[in-house]
């Protein structure tokens, strides 16, 4: 069986440590959404995509596990998909670490733009209402353009 038909079925294994730890009941108020996020590429003479603009949300399980999902506009000028699994074991000063672990479609070089699946290291700083996420992406020649990506995201409501 092909692995990319799999993608679904890991993407649902991935989730299910963060699912375990959920709240008891969902909380809208406690919805991050994004407008995409900032790429600063390390080849930055290659004519990429800086501003990544789409929609993106993310959801907290518990204090180290998120779940998110989302599309934004790539490096490459194609629309991308993703949905994954944030886990940020550690804090220091404020700022989570971890990584997301998930899947993305949309990059013509890489799988020929079909489903991938993708590990990155994560920081995430949040206050009340506002956040940024700051993530590592590998270069993987000829394939993917590695960066340093920022996510500003927003969270309506009040948070307790």
């Amino acid at each position: 069986m092909n692995a990319l038909r799999l993608l679904p079925v890991l993407s649902v294994a991935l989730l299910l440590p963060g699912l375990a730890h959920a709240q008891a009941s969902f909380e809208p108020k406690n919805i991050w959404v994004n407008p995409g996020f900032y790429s600063a590429h390390f080849d930055s003479g290659k004519g990429l995509e800086n501003s990544n603009f789409g929609l993106g949300f993310e959801y907290p399980l518990s204090d180290t596990y998120r779940i998110t999902a989302g599309t934004f506009h790539n490096s490459d000028r194609r629309q991308s998909h993703y949905i994954g699994l944030y886990v940020l074991p550690f804090e220091f000063y404020g700022v989570k670490f971890g990584a997301v672990v998930g899947g993305f479609d949309g990059y013509p070089n890489y799988r020929n733009g079909n489903w991938f699946p993708a590990i990155l290291p994560t920081a995430a700083i949040e206050g009340k209402n506002w956040g940024l996420n700051i993530a590592y992406v590998p270069t993987i020649k000829n394939r993917l353009y590695g960066a340093i990506t920022f996510q500003l995201k927003y969270r309506f409501g009040t948070h307790e």
